[in-house]
């Protein structure tokens, strides 16, 4: 697969890059490419100590945390593109607002201080609220977050957009690291063994090597003005419920449900056994949740992948170690 890293030799600095989509990202950057030229030098900015196998590659550590301002300090200074994919995804307010708004600001504040106006910022469709979407493009649907979590990324989006940076939106992530779509929906199956509405709802995914090969596409090609500022990033086929939990079941041992409930039954079931699981991550797992997404594969001359039937496969192994870790505690 053709793939393009930054023509102009300037540093890549990465916040989130320890986490789940930028470990992916990390691996993309560092795959061999032939005779192409690598980036002068990639930076992780974190907390704590980079993991060994990004200080074998050469990843530098840039010390900093996005909570506090004075960390930030000289962050940015040198960096040609700056890929934000740190994100607080829980439920406190208050963490919401300091990691994902305030931090954002930060770190935004310091790359405009240091002249570098390449950010590439990964968001979700969880910033368009409640479902079900049924293949909205990007211009169709108004943000109207409904969770502190994705309000405070709304609010992180809006800052990189007035900057002129790139905001990405995938739906559904799975792939090693996942900890929590594909184990809430084997929780969910295995606490409520019934099909929602017949199991028909379609939902948008994305593998997250495919979602780093979309990151890393972006951070190494020239920002030219055909390029837009907001992109739905998932495979552009969505997949029913009943074919993703057939993939479950043929690769994880996952028992299909043999019964139907109405969707609003079901979401009462799930409420009384499964009470941790709010409305809308229900909605996630068991309405219509897909979103045109064939812009960005067509503007970077990416193919978009095998699809989830196809690819699940290779991330099974992962799973199967992490729900068996689950299973033990």
């Amino acid at each position: 697969m053709s793939r393009s890293l930054p023509t102009e030799g300037g540093a890549i600095l990465i916040a989130g890059g320890t986490g789940f989509i930028g470990s992916a990202v990390l691996h993309e950057l560092l795959a061999p490419r032939g005779s192409e030229a690598s980036p002068t030098e990639i930076r992780v900015l974190s907390r704590r100590p980079l993991p060994g196998w990004m200080v074998a590659a050469g990843v530098r550590r840039t010390a900093a945390d996005l909570r506090d301002a004075t960390t930030l300090r000289g962050s940015c200074d040198g960096a040609d593109t700056v890929l934000h994919l740190a994100s607080y995804v829980g439920k406190d307010p208050a963490l919401c607002t300091a990691i994902n708004a305030h931090g954002t600001r930060v770190l935004l504040e310091e790359a405009q201080r240091a002249g570098t106006n390449r950010v590439v910022y990964v968001s979700t469709a969880s910033v368009y609220g409640p479902g079900p979407h049924r293949g909205p493009t990007e211009a169709q649907l108004v943000p109207a977050p409904a969770s502190a979590a994705s309000a405070s990324r709304r609010r992180a989006e809006e800052m990189v957009l007035s900057g002129g940076g790139i905001v990405l939106r995938p739906n559904l992530v799975y792939g090693p690291g996942d900890r929590w779509f594909v184990p809430t929906l084997c929780r969910l199956l295995r606490k409520v063994p019934v099909w929602p509405e017949g199991g028909t709802a379609r939902t948008s995914l994305i593998a997250v090597q495919d979602l780093a090969r979309v990151i890393t596409g972006l951070a190494g090609r020239v920002w030219t003005p055909d390029l837009d500022s907001v992109y739905h990033v998932n495979h552009p086929r969505p997949t029913v419920l009943r074919a993703l939990v057939a993939e479950l079941s043929r690769n994880l041992e996952v028992r299909p449900p043999g019964t139907d409930l109405p969707y609003d039954a079901h979401r009462e079931l799930t409420a009384r056994v499964l009470p941790e699981l709010s409305a809308h991550q229900h909605g996630l797992l068991t309405q219509d949740h897909w979103y045109e997404s064939s812009r960005i594969w067509k503007q970077l001359g990416l193919a978009p992948g095998l699809g989830f039937a196809a690819g699940f496969a290779a991330s099974a192994p992962w799973y199967r170690r992490h729900l068996a870790a689950l299973n033990r505690t």
